[in-house]
């Protein structure tokens, strides 16, 4: 009977140190797998972390590269625009000044030239204005190569037929003198049979009125000495009234000062002499 209660104490004990050690043995596996459970919650959360702040450090250097573009962008677009504004303002302004200055200036220079100007705007003149090789336009005339410029003269003022113009134009321009050559205070006559000069002296201007009602400027110079065939005085019209190089002139010469300033039917014309036909019609035509 003794034996018996030993067995079974016997049995009992190693049934209890085995579920002593099955549960030390699950409480060590459960400890370790709560620490590897903790190990890798810890380091989820590192990464976790470590990636949100990776994240927001590449969002904010997305957001400071944008916001610097912007300002570039803007500063950029807004020196473009202020420079842009700028040249097209001082441009427009300096185009308008300069086209009011020259459309004032040539309203001006027109009126003057049409025979529209006051007393006070004349000044007296030197020879050197007129200085140069000079050839009459009265053999371009009798060859036709004025005609165009009489065609036009008909089509704006309808008073004369473009042959009644030619002919008019003919009793203005005759002359035998082909060629004048202006030195210093010399002049030198060229015709078919001779060559002729002398030397003048300023006389004044005289102002007259024609019965169109414009005006004109004759500027006088006296023969001081010279060949006997030069005419005393020679009378200058060129559609100035002031001191300016002559483009082309009028002349008129004769012995009397008062009945020169009467002629104003015959008034030979002078273009420099280095200009053809062609020029000389051009140059007409635009006036």
């Amino acid at each position: 009977m003794k034996k018996q209660s030993f067995l079974l104490s016997a049995s009992m004990l190693a049934l209890v140190l085995t579920a002593c050690g099955t549960e030390e043995n699950n409480n060590a596996e459960a400890s370790a797998n709560e620490e590897q459970t903790n190990n890798a919650a810890a380091e989820n959360e590192e990464n976790n972390n470590a990636d949100d702040a990776l994240e927001e450090e590449n969002r904010d250097h997305e957001n400071n590269h944008s916001h610097e573009d912007d300002h570039e962008d803007n500063h950029k677009h807004d020196h473009e625009n202020d420079h842009s504004h700028e040249e097209n303002h001082d441009h427009e302004n300096d185009h308008n000044h300069n086209h009011d200055h020259d459309h004032d200036h040539d309203e001006e220079d027109q009126a003057i030239y049409d025979g529209y100007f006051d007393d006070e705007q004349i000044e007296d003149r030197e020879l050197s204005d007129w200085e140069g090789e000079w050839q009459s336009v009265y053999p371009f005339l009798m060859e036709g190569e004025l005609d165009p410029v009489m065609e036009q003269k008909a089509e704006e003022d309808e008073s004369m037929t473009a042959e009644e113009y030619t002919s008019y134009y003919e009793t203005g321009y005759e002359t035998d003198v082909d060629y004048i050559d202006i030195q210093d205070d010399t002049f030198t006559f060229y015709t078919d049979e001779s060559e002729m000069e002398a030397s003048y002296a300023y006389d004044g201007y005289e102002v007259l009125t024609y019965e169109a009602g414009n005006r004109g400027v004759r500027y006088i110079f006296a023969k001081d000495d010279g060949d006997e065939g030069m005419p005393e005085f020679i009378q200058f019209s060129d559609h100035a009234i002031f001191p300016t190089d002559a483009h082309h002139f009028h002349l008129y010469w004769g012995e009397d000062r008062e009945q020169l300033l009467e002629e104003v039917t015959n008034w030979p014309t002078y273009y420099p002499a280095h200009m053809d036909e062609e020029e000389i019609r051009e140059e007409m035509l635009a006036h």
